[in-house]
């Protein structure tokens, strides 16, 4: 089981250098990797988990940043209507296209890799079209997906991505992003 001592921190080499393609089929070791990589995901999704555990919540994580230069990540979250879970293990992703618009978290992007205290606002393209190997975690078959997403789940996506390519979303911190609009996510009636 992942826990918050096996992710690596910001100052670590391997998360500034792009991740080797992964082969397929994938090898025994690669798949119980993502395996577990959506564990913690998952676990880091559960207030008792979390608790026990000391986790920090996630809704992705990429293989460098548990010490693995490979080109595979999980992601768990719903869209910002909370009504569609995109669920994916991601393998060799390439990202096809990207708007031209540009749309941030209010709130700021954090990662597990990052001090908590970072968090910052990421101008992030609003639709990106996006092509990988999506990984069934029960029989480690992957299958070629072709998938259009947007707002929230295209910036998680986009996160895990550049992971992928030694890139933290603290160099791409603004201080402001005065002509682009943020994603809004439904209030609460509570």
């Amino acid at each position: 089981m992942i826990l918050m001592k096996d992710i690596l921190q910001e100052f670590e080499p391997i998360l500034h250098k792009r991740a080797l393609d992964v082969k397929l089929p994938l090898s025994k070791e690669d798949f119980e990797t993502i395996q577990s990589m959506m564990e913690y995901v998952h676990n880091s999704q559960n207030d008792a988990l979390v608790e026990q555990y000391s986790l920090r919540p996630a809704v992705g994580l990429a293989a460098p940043q548990i010490g693995v230069s490979k080109r595979m990540f999980v992601m768990s979250t719903y869209d910002e209507d909370g009504t569609i879970l995109h669920e994916y293990a991601v393998v060799n992703p390439k990202i096809l296209s990207s708007s031209e618009e540009l749309t941030y978290l209010p709130g700021g992007e954090g990662c597990l890799s990052v001090d908590e205290a970072k968090n910052g606002l990421v101008p992030r393209a609003k639709r990106i079209k996006v092509r990988f190997n999506k990984v069934n975690l029960e029989t480690g078959e992957t299958t070629e997906t072709l998938v259009k997403l947007q707002d929230y789940v295209g910036i998680v996506f986009q996160h895990e991505f550049d992971h992928l390519n030694g890139v933290l979303f603290v160099s791409k911190v603004k201080e402001t992003l005065p002509n682009v609009k943020p994603i809004e996510f439904p209030e609460d009636d509570e």
